[in-house]
């Protein structure tokens, strides 16, 4: 079996489980039959391999380096340390607050919530005294991570990478509903009737836009093509007289 391996700037899709070490609490996840079994199935969410442009921070540091370490086809098993993961625990980011001062900013803390505090997330450690002491560090810091990352497949070609990027725009729509052409530069797509009730369908389509800029910079312009049907209700039978 031939061999491709993975270099930065390849698209390639991975599945993952993702879980912290020290406690092997699943944190992220692309399997469905892995969510079911672990009871961290969601109805709404979205089960299948993930799109990564290698080397360009979609995921973490650690699981970045590692995939171009790897083949099409490879499974691995990857640890990653808190410095290449969700970072060190910084001390400086614990603060003691007056909880008269959540108070007068209408906050009320409840331990373990999560409170925005100056602009900044939260969490509520502890609460007593008359203070309350709120944690600014992310919610992982200081765990390692553990990956267990399979490279499904590498991405080729212009179209089929335009696709995998509108797809990771549009997640709720299938690939193979959107046409796309390629010619001299100028994209091309015909967006389907079903995306048109998105609620978030301009900022999709800019989000793509800002894509294709950055990763696919031989594209000089993008048009989007919609279509609206209009369904015409039969007209009455006439009765004669």
């Amino acid at each position: 079996m031939l061999k491709v391996p993975i270099q930065k700037g390849d698209y390639v899709l991975i599945d993952y489980v993702a879980k912290v070490k020290e406690t092997g609490e699943i944190i992220d996840l692309t399997k469905e039959d892995v969510a079911k079994e672990a009871r961290f199935y969601r109805e709404d969410g979205i089960y299948e391999p993930q799109l990564v442009i290698v080397g360009e921070g979609w995921v973490l540091e650690g699981l970045d380096e590692a995939l171009t370490q790897m083949e099409v086809g490879e499974e691995k098993t990857v640890e990653i340390p808190p410095e290449k993961a969700f970072g060190e625990r910084d001390p400086s980011k614990v603060r003691t607050v007056p909880a008269r001062e959540l108070a007068r900013r209408g906050i009320t803390p409840r331990l373990g919530a999560r409170i925005e505090f100056d602009g900044r997330l939260g969490l509520v450690r502890s609460i007593g005294g008359g203070r309350v002491i709120l944690d600014f560090n992310h919610p992982l810091a200081g765990h390692s991570i553990v990956y267990e990352v399979k490279v499904v497949s590498k991405i080729e070609g212009n179209e089929d990478k335009v696709l995998e990027l509108l797809h990771r725009r549009f997640r709720r729509i299938p690939k193979d509903r959107f046409k796309i052409k390629l010619e001299e530069n100028v994209l091309d797509i015909e967006v389907p009737e079903e995306a048109f009730t998105l609620e978030d369908l301009q900022y999709a389509k800019r989000g793509l836009v800002i894509d294709i800029q950055r990763y696919m910079p031989q594209i000089q312009a993008v048009r989007f093509h919609e279509t609206y049907t209009i369904k015409k209700s039969e007209a009455p039978a006439s009765q004669e007289p």
